[in-house]
């Protein structure tokens, strides 16, 4: 359509400064006169579109010319690039492309440069995004995959499945496919799949219904109110976990916290991950798991 190839020839001198008619003809697949008569329309509807002729010639765009206050609000742009960030952090095809055209429609090189999104976990090798890109190109592409699976309880197992749907849920991906082996839709979570093979079968497409979750049915949980009573040395965590009205300042410098968890593991780890940094006024079995796990760590240094 002409209004597209009017678009995307007013981004590609906005990209590059100078291009000939012919480039832009062989581009579009139309005759240098359609493309000389598109520059007359652009400069009709007010867009700085002029040409030089001779060596070093060609189409070009007034230097400095932005059309950002003709598309989107300075919220809108802002909002947008987040949104092709994360994108980019997937490794979703040609977003690269879309950024850089962004960036000449703003004309600002720092506009594209406030956010950067990576969802790979701290201390992650390369294999980590690799993991991603290899399941996503597998999806797009409905190519079967096989792996290791190693669930929550250590069971290792092989599968095949028929990846469909890649999810970021809770600080973690996870990819929603037709497990071949279970015969069934299934979750699983990508830090737990070894060994990928992205193989040459093709598969067709099927609906992702309702998935099951590859992981052990849990134990039912049940909340406990914890007392914690922090160290000074550790506030800019209690401040990093903790709404400020939760937190009570001692005399003596200490930080008291009130909060409900699920008991489980998590919850003893996480109050290990402080240290002698915090101890767990109440409740007192809370206290008691918490002493014996450190008892048995400091053993473990002992022997």
């Amino acid at each position: 359509m002409k209004i597209n190839r009017l678009l995307e020839i007013s981004l590609l001198l906005l990209n590059k400064g100078t291009v000939t008619a012919k480039e832009l003809a062989e581009r579009f697949d139309v005759s240098t006169k359609t493309i000389y008569r598109d520059v007359d329309i652009l400069s009709t509807a007010g867009i700085p579109v002029y040409t030089n002729k001779g060596n070093g010639g060609g189409i070009s765009i007034l230097e400095n010319y932005s059309i950002n206050k003709t598309v989107l609000t300075d919220g809108e742009r802002d909002s947008l690039l987040l949104a092709l960030k994360t994108l980019q952090s997937t490794k979703y095809p040609e977003i690269d492309t879309v950024l850089d055209k962004i960036g000449a429609v703003f004309k600002n090189s720092s506009a594209a440069d406030w956010v950067d999104v990576s969802f790979s976990p701290w201390g992650s090798g390369p294999n980590a995004e690799n993991k991603l890109l290899n399941i996503k190109m597998a999806i797009l592409g409905c190519h079967v995959i096989t792996f290791e699976y190693i669930n929550a309880n250590g069971i290792k197992s092989q599968r095949t499945i028929e990846p469909l749907q890649l999810r970021y849920n809770g600080q973690a991906w996870y990819v929603s496919a037709y497990c071949r082996t279970r015969q069934q839709v299934r979750i699983f979570r990508l830090s737990r799949i070894k060994n990928l093979i992205v193989t040459d079968s093709i598969f067709t497409r099927r609906p992702i219904g309702n998935a099951v979750d590859e992981e052990p049915e849990p134990l039912p949980q049940r909340n406990v109110v914890l007392k914690l009573r922090f160290q000074p040395e550790h506030l800019y965590r209690v401040f990093d976990d903790y709404d400020e009205e939760r937190i009570t300042r001692n005399r003596d410098g200490t930080y008291d916290v009130m909060v409900a968890f699920p008991e489980d593991e998590w919850v003893y780890g996480y109050i290990l991950s402080f240290g002698n940094y915090v101890e767990v006024l109440e409740p007192q079995h809370i206290r008691d798991i918490v002493t014996d796990r450190m008892k048995k760590t400091l053993a473990l240094y002992e022997n």
